[in-house]
């Protein structure tokens, strides 16, 4: 069977994000949000530079310096409310599961704004996804 170039970079954020919620929970049992959405960035920092691609970081267009960045702030939004949500008592096994629901956003976004097609499998699957949450969160 042949995997496709991105099913390798899947596969590593599928294992990473699935640890990184046992780890925030811990964190957030003891410090504050806040303070974990510091060491997060921190521990971003650190990585860095085994990823930077070496283009000076000017050569690229303005409008996709901006959509980086407004990334990089809605990223780290979404990371202080799932790190608040579990300071706040909210349990490990409910809340990433829950928060792990932003591909319906995407799915939702992406034919109006990226003019991309959702399939009616994809749709259902979007469907399953959400009747899981349901169902983890009983």
């Amino acid at each position: 069977m042949h995997l496709p170039p991105w099913f390798g970079y899947a596969a590593i954020l599928l294992i990473s994000w699935g640890v990184v919620g046992i780890f925030q929970k811990l964190a957030t049992n003891r410090i504050s949000a806040e303070s974990t959405l510091v060491l997060l960035i921190v521990g971003f920092l650190l990585f860095e530079p085994f990823v930077y691609p070496g283009n000076a970081l000017f050569h690229y267009s303005t409008r996709g310096l901006a959509y980086g960045l407004i990334g990089g702030l809605l990223n780290n939004l979404g990371a202080w409310g799932l790190f608040a949500a579990m300071k706040s008592g909210g349990k490990a096994s409910i809340v990433a599961p829950f928060t792990a629901l932003y591909p319906l956003i995407v799915v939702i976004l992406a034919p109006l704004i990226l003019h991309e097609s959702v399939t009616l499998l994809q749709g259902i699957g979007v469907g399953c996804s959400l009747v899981a949450v349901i169902l983890l969160s009983m």
